[in-house]
């Protein structure tokens, strides 16, 4: 008598669908989601190694902006390849468990890049705001402890999304109609009730994205208060300037994000590939320009950049 075959069948892949209606346009999409990715990685890479190498660079600003480099490259990392072997090789298999993991990475990263804009936001108050208690306040103990603060609390928040996931029967289509494995894009394909899984991930976003938001708010505007108290006009510009540049990254990836959260609550009526198109740009902007405005704009850190590069500043 033969053996038996006592192991689990492995459960069905899911398929992404990519942007719906928009199928025939995926190469061309791909191009500057390529491009994209690239900027954000060479961009990021390039402060990591510069601030590691320059003790210099090792005050707050400069460690809390290495960990928004680093959040980046992950989120971007585990979205765009995906994504573009979807758009330019038609690879819309992705199994179970892959999808779960992108999806940890999706939910809990977009949580760590919210906490670290907040971080940010709170060591340009007291640099502008307290200018002479800015190092006693912002020691390298308290840095890393609100490093350490904002991971924890991305995982935990978000680390239940796959596990829940993972305890559900899917039956039926299994066509994600998404360009990754966002949460309440699985969900749906459940053919049992979910009610109460999406009311927990979307409070869960909601709470986290709202607070920081909120905080980011009356940490610029204390800010704004200052700069126009500023005795010199060049400073009250440059200050001004500075944190601009800082608030349109803030506002494209919290104007976008929480498009896309209250869109399942809210946008019934809106057309699929807008929400999808508009759901992948608080993954993809935010990591291309982070480098480019916190890294490229301060002189500081520019010219260690050149000076790596042995390109002689002016």
């Amino acid at each position: 008598m033969p053996p038996l075959n006592t192991s689990c069948p492995s459960p069905s892949p899911f398929l992404l669908v990519g942007i719906p209606g928009l199928e025939h346009l995926h190469v061309w999409i791909g191009i500057p989601f390529c491009s994209m990715y690239v900027v954000a990685v060479v961009g990021n890479v390039t402060i990591l190694a510069v601030v590691r190498a320059e003790r210099s660079l090792h005050e707050p600003m400069c460690l809390f902006l290495c960990m928004l480099s680093a959040t980046d490259l992950v989120l971007s990392t585990a979205t765009l390849p995906r994504m573009l072997c979807l758009f330019w090789l038609g690879a819309r298999a992705i199994a179970l468990d892959a999808c779960l993991a992108q999806m940890f990475f999706i939910h809990s990263f977009t949580a760590l890049e919210s906490g670290f804009f907040l971080a940010m936001a709170v060591d340009r108050y007291v640099a502008i705001c307290h200018p002479l208690r800015h190092t006693t306040m912002l020691t390298p103990a308290r840095i890393a402890l609100m490093g350490v603060v904002v991971v924890v609390r991305g995982v935990a928040f978000f680390s239940p999304h796959p596990i829940l996931l993972k305890q559900l029967p899917y039956c039926g289509t299994r066509m994600i109609a998404h360009t990754y494995c966002e949460f309440m894009a699985v969900v749906k394909l459940a053919c049992v009730d979910t009610g109460a899984t999406k009311r927990y991930s979307l409070s869960m976003a909601t709470i986290v994205g709202s607070c920081d938001a909120v905080l980011i708010a009356v940490s610029y505007a204390f800010i704004l208060c200052s700069v126009f108290h500023l005795p010199s006009r060049e400073a009250r510009f440059k200050a001004l300037g500075t944190c601009g540049s800082h608030v349109c990254v803030i506002l494209v990836f919290y104007s976008t994000a929480g498009f896309s959260i209250f869109t399942h609550r809210f946008g019934k009526n809106i057309p699929a590939h807008i929400h999808i198109f508009i759901a992948n740009m608080y993954l993809l902007v935010p990591p291309f320009l982070n480098p480019i405005v916190y890294g490229v704009r301060p002189k500081k850190i520019r010219e260690h950049v050149l000076k790596a590069l042995s390109v002689k500043v002016a």
